[in-house]
């Protein structure tokens, strides 16, 4: 089974790649392979029918949607701005759903995912306020995401400097998080098959 991660932040020493990687770390340590996006190296311009009219998709838009097709997991930090996710996953987000021809089904690239969803901010909330929006974002793209989420508030404060949380609980939630993800992804395909 292999999980796809993306942080809606490119921001250097971002609170949600760093939450993310622990994350990422548990998945790899129940069996996982894992792929970490990093968004600020796919040229995406914002969404426009015209400019996909026109043009077609990007190739950073191709690429993405690649790598959203061969996995079947997907695990998910992203910043929250006025209680949304990042303008920069929504716009990754909504590429990648775009249909790449006639023959392609509507949302093609989400078909049977599953997703863990995580938020790192500075304040108290943790994120709670985004993570809300885009669990609505992914049930309308066709994603089923957990019911577990991680909420990190007051996250400048919250890491050691070797990377992980100061707080072990929360540490070992995070971690759960990435492997909860891969079991059940595991129990899907037993189902499946």
């Amino acid at each position: 089974m292999k999980i796809l991660a993306l942080s809606g932040s490119t921001r250097e020493e971002s609170f949600n790649s760093r939450l993310l990687d622990i994350a990422v770390a548990g998945a790899r340590s129940a069996g996982a392979e894992v792929t970490v996006v990093d968004l600020k190296n796919y040229d995406l311009p914002l969404f426009n029918q015209d400019f996909e009219y026109h043009e077609g998709a990007p190739e950073a838009v191709i690429q993405l949607k690649d790598l959203m097709i061969e996995h079947q997991g997907l695990l998910i930090a992203s910043p929250e701005y006025n209680g949304f996710p990042s303008p920069l996953l929504k716009n990754a987000l909504d590429w990648v759903s775009r249909q790449q021809n006639d023959h392609e089904p509507p949302m093609f690239a989400y078909k049977g995912k599953i997703a863990a969803v995580m938020a790192a901010s500075p304040g108290a909330g943790g994120g709670s306020r985004g993570l809300t929006v885009l669990r609505i974002l992914l049930q309308n793209l066709g994603v089923m995401a957990l019911p577990g989420q991680i909420t990190l508030g007051r996250a400048s404060q919250a890491f050691r400097e070797d990377g992980r949380l100061h707080d072990d609980q929360l540490q070992r939630a995070a971690e759960s998080l990435g492997a909860d993800l891969y079991d059940v992804l595991l129990q899907q395909s037993t189902k499946l098959d």
